[in-house]
């Protein structure tokens, strides 16, 4: 599974509902991921052509059965969000890995 850039909608209760293609990968709004990785729509776009942007999908086990974590790498920028069993964010975060390094010192 993957994590792709597309459109998104919100739930009642203001949650993101992701919505999974036809392959299970996941698709997110361009604004929004850009937002999270504190860069400009248009360059995250381009880096996404370019390759230079990562995602990785993992599916939860024992406790965590039925959550799926994921993340989205872009150079020391990363976002992670956990996904419930009906595609609905239930936490995120963004943070930069030069940044946490410095904080498990």
């Amino acid at each position: 599974m993957y994590v792709y850039v597309a459109q998104h909608r919100r739930d009642e209760g203001n949650r993101m509902k992701l919505e999974p293609d036809q392959s299970g990968d996941y698709v997110l709004e361009p604004r929004f991921l850009a937002q999270r990785l504190s860069i400009e729509e248009h360059e995250l776009q381009r880096r996404m052509r370019l390759g230079l942007v990562t995602s990785r999908v993992e599916c939860g086990i024992d406790g965590d059965k039925g959550l799926k974590r994921l993340t989205v790498r872009n150079r020391n920028s990363v976002w992670r969000a956990i996904v419930d069993a009906d595609n609905r964010i239930v936490s995120e975060e963004s943070f930069e890995l030069e940044q946490a390094a410095a904080a498990a010192n």
